[in-house]
């Protein structure tokens, strides 16, 4: 009886209540990003400014000047926020802006917030910071709780990532916030890709955060969550404070020191790729399966992106293709399109389900003559791999989303070329028409891949799978592997079972 009280009483999550109505500031022409920012602008009407963003520690930094030089508003939205060295460094940036005055709004989604309520609670409380959670779980201890009550919701996710400063500069693309994504760490890193935008793409980024914030599945914390202890926020601070001088904490106050972008922005000398640019992203009524279909992100893709009629650059660390994909694939290789692809490895994946799900469509893709590249888990320095954003200096797991369509056109942001992405989270990126950004990437697969990634090929060795793996050893000589590299028969056998799992829509 006890348990099903329990059960009964997370079935359902109440409206979100005692909402304070708030949106996007744009009087902001007169603040220090806004004067700096205007003239620049100005001389490019109708286009947007954009900084790549390969280095991990740039892409830190780039966070914490923004927050700094920010003096009317900040809006910032993840995924993931976690409270670790970087998350709690960034923090006290967003906490150092409000204590300036600046309004900030911070929307995180709820799935990856655990053990954070008290951290959160206590920032909602101070007076210019608003924190709410997307889709959150009713059920605050023990969260697969609510999972069995209400998987088809909870199941959904908000998968974007924007940081936005005076609604005059922007960051999004695909990484979180967390010491994995940011370069420092023992553990394996990721290899990502964001951009650092100004000029028209801004507003749009804005006004999203704004559909957002105002959506059905934003709460505020106050809603859900205890209220913080007196003096908490305090604490919370003096803690955030001291983060700066934990050692863990160097590379990261280095690296704010060291860089110079957002000063040369505002200063009008940083070298910007001026492009049309267009945001694209999904309706947040795509978590309560409520959206219309040209709401949702594809369809709005493909309405400003032409289909590509020479080449395809796909970059994609979860790239689970399904029957549908495959075909289209297929289809555009008949058109004569070049198609070339790169993911993780087996032996560099982090998600082994995901890479079943793309396991089982390799032989399908390589018949049709897709060229596939998995990256290797192997050291990265910082000044590798720029183009395709694997920039970063530890054991890397590619994690950036991005594609080149006939080196004329470049997408980056937060999309996963997997069912999840297409039908279950809410996703963003941005579509650049540059030839030179677009081909920056297909230049890195000529340039970098076969020193960083093993090319899988046809084999016509059946007992080796009907596979093999092409690489590079650290003299240039050629390897060849005819198992996945450098992993074990129980991790290639727990592959193979999970490949025959009815479970590729989830991944």
């Amino acid at each position: 009886m006890a348990l099903a009280a329990l059960l009964a009483g997370c079935t359902s999550l109440a409206p979100p209540t005692d909402r304070t109505e708030s949106s996007v500031l744009r009087n902001t022409a007169d603040t220090a990003l806004g004067r700096g920012i205007a003239p620049l602008a100005g001389r490019h009407p109708g286009l947007s400014g954009i900084y790549l963003l390969n280095e991990a520690r740039d892409a830190f930094a780039a966070r914490v000047l923004l927050a700094d030089a920010a003096e009317r508003t900040l809006d910032v939205q993840y995924y993931i926020w976690r409270p670790d060295v970087s998350g709690k460094l960034l923090l006290e940036a967003l906490h150092s802006a409000a204590e300036r005055g600046v309004r900030v709004r911070l929307l995180l989604d709820d799935n990856n917030t655990v053990g954070m309520d008290a951290l959160l609670a206590a920032l909602d409380q101070h007076a210019h910071i608003e924190v709410r959670l997307f889709n959150p779980f009713k059920v605050r201890g023990f969260r697969p709780l609510g999972y069995l009550t209400e998987f088809s919701r909870l199941n959904r996710r908000m998968h974007n990532k924007s940081f936005t400063a005076d609604n005059q500069a922007s960051i999004l693309g695909g990484r979180n916030v967390g010491d994995e994504y940011f370069g420092v760490g023992d553990g394996m890193l990721f290899a990502d890709l964001d951009v650092l935008a100004i000029g028209q793409v801004v507003d749009a980024v804005s006004t999203d955060f704004d559909l957002y914030w105002a959506s059905a599945s934003s709460y505020p914390v106050s809603q859900l969550l205890a209220p913080a202890p007196v003096g908490q926020l305090r604490k919370v601070s003096e803690h955030d404070a001291g983060a700066s001088r934990d050692p863990a904490a160097q590379a990261y106050v280095q690296a704010v020191q060291q860089a110079t972008f957002v000063r040369r922005m505002v200063e009008g000398t940083l070298a910007l790729e001026w492009a049309p640019t267009h945001l694209v992203s999904d309706d947040p009524a795509k978590v309560l399966a409520k959206a219309r279909q040209q709401d949702l992100m594809l369809p709005r893709l493909k309405q400003v992106l032409q289909a590509p009629t020479e080449s395809m650059e796909l970059v994609s660390p979860y790239f689970v293709p399904t029957a549908d994909g495959v075909q289209a694939l297929v289809a555009l290789r008949q058109q004569g399109v070049r198609i070339r692809v790169l993911t993780n490895s087996l032996e560099a994946t982090d998600v082994a389900a995901v890479h079943a799900g793309y396991a089982r469509r390799r032989k399908a893709l390589l018949e049709a003559g897709v060229t596939l590249y998995e990256l290797k888990k192997q050291p990265f320095e910082a000044t590798t791999a720029k183009g395709l954003g694997l920039g970063g200096s530890s054991s890397a797991s590619l994690h950036a989303k991005t594609f080149s369509v006939d080196r004329t056109r470049l997408f980056v942001g937060s999309f996963n070329f997997d069912p999840r992405s297409a039908a279950l989270n809410t996703e963003m990126g941005v579509l650049i028409s540059s030839p030179r950004l677009a081909g920056q990437v297909a230049d890195g697969f000529d340039q970098e891949l076969p020193a960083q990634a093993y090319q899988v090929m046809l084999s016509e060795d059946k007992s080796a799978g009907g596979l093999r793996w092409l690489s590079q050893d650290a003299q240039g000589q050629p390897v060849v592997d005819t198992t996945e590299p450098g992993t074990s028969w129980w991790q290639r056998a727990g592959v193979s079972f999970l490949s025959l799992l009815p479970i590729e829509w989830l991944l």
